[in-house]
């Protein structure tokens, strides 16, 4: 069996296990009377996240991707989904504190863990929005520019 095959199998496997964690993801939502269209919101956006985002180069459990929402948010999301926008830069952050606040409350990562995802969240707000505005900006054509880097 060749590598990629092992990745799929991988995948597949944490696909499978994604979606009780989603299952139990919008049971918690919905005993915290989230109405139904923001319980859509938050799944989408966490499906996304953990079946697109963690699995896109290596396989990466939902409980360990805590530590991954700064490239996410910050690079990923912009250049990858089409429907990026500082909204939903910001929709993405808040499924991502709910979700992981589940995850905590079901023991499945731990409280440093929630704290470290928050601060990341609240720091890089500004940063990540800024990015985005300067992604969807024609005017600005020099990508080191778009990713705030010096020299690119």
């Amino acid at each position: 069996m060749d590598d990629y095959e092992e990745w799929e199998k991988e995948c597949e496997r944490t696909r499978e296990e994604n979606e009780k964690i989603l299952d139990g993801f919008e049971t918690w939502l919905r005993k915290k009377n989230f109405k139904d269209k923001t319980i859509d919101k938050h799944i989408s956006n966490i499906d996304f996240y953990i079946n697109e985002y963690l699995l896109y180069e290596d396989v990466i459990e939902a409980k360990d991707g805590a530590n991954e929402v700064s490239m996410f948010l910050g690079y990923w999301f912009i250049k990858k989904a089409m429907w990026s926008s500082p909204a939903q830069i910001k929709s993405n952050a808040s499924s991502l504190k709910k979700f992981y606040t589940f995850m905590l409350e079901k023991e499945m990562i731990e409280k440093d863990d929630l704290n470290h995802l928050k601060e990341t969240i609240k720091k890089g707000i500004p940063g990540w929005v800024a990015t985005m505005k300067r992604y969807d900006d024609p005017s600005i054509t020099d990508m080191g520019v778009i990713w705030g880097l010096d020299d690119y």
